[in-house]
């Protein structure tokens, strides 16, 4: 193979047995190797090599997206274990990371000598961003209009091979097909065929509707495929989302709006065509009898008053009720409508289903876009299809709550393994990274990895932790019992940091309502200038307010950014350059009591027969691992310093603090604003 024929550096690994060497060939995008990274791709070679995961928590710093494409590029390339060579299927959520994967493909293929294959990679996003306009009732884009077929096979041919001669960002394949008018994101799953790599977003495997309707286009089998999950820890909420539907006791009534005006469109289209047969039209009328039996049956309408006088008994927010009672209700309502087929049960409700995904209006923005812009009869048929996969399943739950006049039905996905296990069993091994994968115990556990093909490692950073002391409060706490006597305490720990930190300073609480409270109460932010995170915020103002606190330093001036912990601000925000001097983390964000979580907690003491790590996977972790998100934001290279502050006594608690890395920690106990205030101020005085 090339490696072999190349030649190879040799790369030696603490973690390694005596004498054991192992290869870090031309795959490696840089010159130098760093110890953690060189243990990472030692790791990642040899679970890759036996088809097995690799759980990498792997700080900021270490290099894990140059370690995990050598060892995958590596295994692909000289394992003769394969029918063919597996494609790498690099999965990220965040477009800055899309071009982070770029750039290292391009340092590889720096490296590979002339006369050998370079490697080959094709970067897609979803199709909504990559085509300027897609015609919801025919699924076809616009970005070829009036181009003749001839001319549409060499645009593309055209734009297939500059894609893959060399490893482009998709931002350039999107202008490059808009000016040439030329779809990119068709040119682009072509090309898939021919590359090596595919970068894209963690939907193109996990989502069902999306792996079916994508892979094989794009010629990709998943036991044939490597899989590098990176920010791996959001993978399980991810997953739990795809499967996230919630319909309304007006849902109904607007769905059959909705079946109305498209059965008159086909009614229409039968007059001008001066026929009685028009494909969907029969369907359409059976369908819109069975939508406004739903609309107006007294038996629905009961079952939901009935849900709705259980909830207010309850004195709860919301409450959980039963698949099975959600379909035989819908069942019975339309059951005796014809349907040509003689259907009951869960086969007549998936007829009405198969009808309903067919329902296209005008101006219907339904097709590939978030839930809260589909039209009702698509969120209809989607809720009813889940339910039905999962009727007798434990590890999906639907919940009732109500909004105003509005009585809502919500599926969440308790087990993201129901889905992520299969899928991962499927592959020809995998590489799942995060700096939070924190216990990489647990993300094999909640993703359902078989336990004897798991291999989860804790990374040290290589940083010096003395650049980033952790400061903990013992007296202050966002406990709710005791949540109101420690608020003035907090206030005056965040002000002394404010007033000893010569930079910018993020501060992020537990919730909006904390965060509004915070800059509300702040009396004197001691020359820094106040930005604050505000719900469903637009990408561009994000961007705008995080340069800003660029150009503010700049200047020697200072910011008090507010956000929330899982924010936008304290989560997948790259703080580059050193430009957050200090964090505070106020509280630790426990998920409050819901349906939801309840059953969660239920679910998760079933499976793993322990309820204090019932407790742990499905509370505390995602907690605690929210904290360590945050406090890692600032230190993005070794030279970088910055001081964290955490307002929150409870991570101190043995139970607690040792869901964090501690091996990897500085920490310090403060015991009143004054203290924290003259720690703060001696950090700056030594750096």
């Amino acid at each position: 193979m090339m490696a072999n024929l190349l030649g190879r550096s040799i790369i030696r690994s603490a973690s390694m047995r005596a004498d054991e060497e192992v290869a870090s060939s031309i795959f490696f995008a840089h010159e130098s190797v760093r110890e953690s990274q060189q243990e990472m791709i030692v790791d990642g070679i040899s679970a890759l090599k036996e088809k097995r995961f690799l759980l990498a928590a792997a700080p900021t710093g270490i290099g894990k997206t140059a370690a995990a494409l050598a060892s995958a590029l590596e295994v692909s390339k000289n394992t003769h274990d394969f029918l063919y060579e597996p494609k790498i299927i690099f999965m990220t959520g965040r477009q800055s990371q899309h071009k982070i994967v770029v750039d290292t493909v391009r340092q590889i293929n720096s490296k590979i000598p002339d006369g050998f294959p370079k490697i080959k990679m094709v970067d897609i996003i979803g199709r909504e961003s990559m085509c300027e306009h897609i015609d919801r009732s025919t699924g076809k884009c616009s970005c070829e209009e009036d181009i003749v077929e001839e001319s549409r096979k060499n645009r593309r041919s055209d734009l297939r091979e500059k894609m893959l001669e060399e490893p482009r960002h998709v931002g350039w394949g999107i202008e490059y097909g808009r000016q040439r008018k030329i779809c990119a994101w068709a040119t682009a799953r072509s090309a898939v065929k021919h590359a090596d790599i595919l970068v894209c977003d963690y939907n193109h495997v996990f989502i069902e509707e999306v792996r079916e309707s994508s892979l094989p286009v794009m010629g990709i089998e998943l036991e044939n495929s490597i899989l590098i999950v990176d920010e791996a820890h959001n993978l399980p909420d991810r997953i739990r989302k795809g499967l996230e539907r919630r319909v309304t006791n007006h849902v109904f009534r607007r769905a059959l709006s909705d079946v109305q005006e498209y059965k008159g469109n086909l009614e229409e289209s039968a007059r001008q065509l001066d026929t009685h047969e028009i494909h969907g039209l029969e369907d359409a009328k059976i369908l819109e009898k069975q939508v406004e039996a739903l609309s107006k049956d007294r038996g629905l309408k009961k079952w939901f008053s009935e849900k709705q006088e259980e909830l207010e008994n309850s004195k709860k927010d919301d409450i959980r009720v039963e698949t099975a009672e959600f379909l035989d209700i819908i069942s019975r309502t339309i059951e005796g409508i014809a349907n040509g087929n003689g259907a009951l049960g869960d086969s007549l409700i998936k007829s009405m289903c198969n009808s309903l995904q067919q329902v296209r209006i005008e101006g219907d923005e339904s097709l590939e876009t978030e839930d809260e812009d589909k039209n009702d009869c698509l969120r209809l048929a989607e809720i009813l299809r889940i339910c039905m996969k999962y009727r007798n399943d434990p590890a999906l739950a639907l919940v009732f709550d109500t909004i105003g006049d509005e009585r809502r039905i919500t599926s969440h996905l308790l087990d993201p393994g129901v889905v992520g296990g299969p899928i991962f069993e499927k592959t020809s091994g995998s590489i799942l990274m995060s700096g939070t994968l924190f216990p990489p115990s647990m993300y094999s556990d909640i993703l359902g990895l078989p336990e004897n093909r798991a291999d989860g490692v804790e990374y040290k950073s290589g940083f010096p932790p003395e650049n980033r002391p952790i400061l903990i409060a013992s007296d202050v706490t966002s406990k709710f019992s005791e949540r109101e006597s420690s608020y003035s305490t907090i206030r005056d720990h965040i002000s002394s940091v404010l007033e000893k930190t010569p930079g910018n300073v993020a501060i992020f609480a537990p919730s909006y309502v904390m965060m509004d409270r915070i800059d509300s109460d702040i009396s004197y932010s001691f020359g820094k200038r106040i930005e604050r995170e505000s719900r469903g915020m637009p990408k561009n103002l994000v961007e705008r307010m995080i340069n800003g606190l660029y150009e503010r330093k700049s200047m020697g001036a200072g910011t008090a950014l507010l956000g929330v912990l899982r924010g936008k601000f304290s989560e997948g925000i790259d703080y580059s350059e050193n430009v957050l001097d200090a964090v505070v983390c106020v509280g630790l964000p426990l998920p409050p009591p819901s349906a939801r979580q309840e059953a969660l907690l239920d679910y998760y003491t079933k499976r793993f027969r322990s309820r204090s790590k019932a407790w742990k996977y499905a509370s505390l972790q995602p907690a605690v691992n929210s904290i360590l998100q945050a406090l890692g934001r600032p230190i993005r290279k070794a030279e970088d310093r910055a001081i964290i502050i955490l307002l929150e006594k409870r991570l101190l608690e043995r139970q607690n603090k040792n869901c964090m890395p501690l091996k990897s920690m500085q920490i310090m106990q403060s015991s009143s604003p004054s203290r924290t205030s003259k720690l703060v101020e001696r950090f700056f005085e030594m750096n």
